[in-house]
């Protein structure tokens, strides 16, 4: 080879080397990486927490990264840190099996990251029946309920039902139902009543935060009697509305606080339906997501007329972990409390009457709850820290690719079912 040809050869390298780098560079900024659907992302003792990583290119390149791997716990704890190379074939994958070796029982967040891009963020589950977050209610939390359903009673709910007939159907009327509930306030829904003579199981649909107003079809549950509940201020209620952003107010007294009065509008709920003449007194069941899931974990703890209960990613439990977890509603109630001139300490006292955790000692009933793994509105930790209290037979359903919501395709049937398993 004479100089002319080795000088060539040498520039040729180069010139490959430079665009192998170019070409590696470029691609991994195209990094995707997922986790493969096993195992439904969460684990029960002995099994030990296993998650298998997809890493692909988003245009079909060959390329290689260092990926940084991360796990924390649920409220940003660093758990473990390590870092993996990895290559990429054209139009390929990788894949990396990843053993987080947790032993705690909670909820981990898992974090991939090339460089300072994060590729992925996802949670998993070890042990979830086995997360402790004890009580931390009051002396009087009793007392304080009891006066609470004692006022409620003195109240004279002056029921009032009006036919939508645009929205009734052959086999169930529908009606606009109003009543007063704790402090006079009105409250409202619609109940679809069967037209055939009867007695009828009912299912109450409790609401979520700020839902807008709906009513169930008029005949898509034909034997059965709907009821769609707007607690004060909210949904059909919200011309009522007196309280502003409800979470925040009263936020400095337990007996002002706007959940101390949204509480007993569920047990009227109750109320209302007990005294239908179509209704199956024994046959009484509730379901709700979200804040809707918080007050039907309520209906059974502050009543004993419900036979079984459904709660989805519910609301309002374990006000101290959830508000390290979480900006929102934790920053709003935090500043409210702050203007209201008391401290956190006050506020976590005013907060305890009405965390979900510390009622759940008090169901009876069978409860199905499902929870979204990847919810970050009302995270999985806080769903389990009341459920692992409840005392009474209860089965859940972690969707693990699920946020703030369920597969309705899946769990809807799952209720309808559950419902009829535990019809007294």
């Amino acid at each position: 080879m004479n100089i002319l040809q080795k000088r060539f050869a040498h520039t040729l390298v180069a010139v490959v080397a430079f665009i192998m780098t170019f070409t590696s560079a470029a691609t991994a900024a195209n990094l995707k990486v997922s986790a493969l659907p096993l195992h439904d992302w969460w684990w029960l003792a002995p099994e030990k927490p296993s998650l298998t990583l997809q890493v692909s290119d988003s245009i079909g390149a060959a390329c290689e990264a260092d990926l940084r791997i991360v796990v924390t716990t649920d409220d940003f704890a660093p758990v473990s840190e390590e870092m993996r190379h990895v290559r990429v074939p054209a139009a390929g994958v990788a894949d990396i099996t990843f053993e987080p070796k947790v032993k705690t029982p909670g909820f981990y967040r898992l974090s991939v990251y090339d460089s300072a891009d994060r590729l992925l963020a996802m949670n998993f589950g070890y042990e979830p029946e086995n997360i402790v977050s004890l009580p931390d209610s009051q002396p009087d939390l009793r007392a304080f309920w009891d006066e609470a359903l004692a006022e409620l009673a003195a109240v004279d709910p002056q029921y009032r039902m009006e036919e939508v007939p645009e929205l009734s159907g052959k086999q169930r009327k529908v009606y606009l139902a109003s009543m007063r509930s704790l402090g006079g306030d009105t409250i409202c829904g619609y109940v679809a009543i069967p037209v055939k003579e009867g007695a009828y199981p009912v299912h109450i649909y409790y609401n979520g935060y700020g839902a807008e107003p709906w009513c169930p079809a008029a005949d898509g549950n034909p034997d059965w009697i709907d009821f769609v509940i707007f607690t004060r201020g909210q949904g059909l209620c919200k011309k009522y509305n007196k309280y502003g952003d409800w979470i925040t107010f009263g936020v400095d007294d337990p007996r002002k606080f706007y959940y101390r009065g949204a509480f007993m509008d569920v047990v009227r709920a109750i109320d209302f339906i007990y005294q239908l003449p179509q209704t199956d007194r024994d046959n009484i069941f509730a379901e709700g997501g979200s804040q809707g899931g918080a007050f039907t974990l309520v209906s059974a703890a502050l009543d004993n007329r419900v036979a079984a209960i459904a709660p989805y990613i519910p609301f309002l439990s374990d006000y101290p972990d959830y508000f390290n977890i979480v900006h929102w509603p934790a920053d709003p109630v935090k500043a409210a409390a702050a203007q209201a001139g008391i401290s956190e300490k006050a506020m976590y006292k005013t907060l305890s009457y009405f965390d979900i955790k510390n009622l759940a000692r008090w169901i009876k009933c069978p409860v199905l709850m499902g929870a979204g793994l990847q919810d970050e509105t009302c995270p999985p930790h806080t769903n389990f820290s009341g459920y692992n209290l409840i005392s009474s037979p209860k089965e859940f359903i972690i969707y693990p690719d699920k946020g703030h919501t369920v597969d309705y395709n899946d769990w809807s049937p799952r209720v309808k079912e559950f419902f009829r398993k535990n019809m007294r």
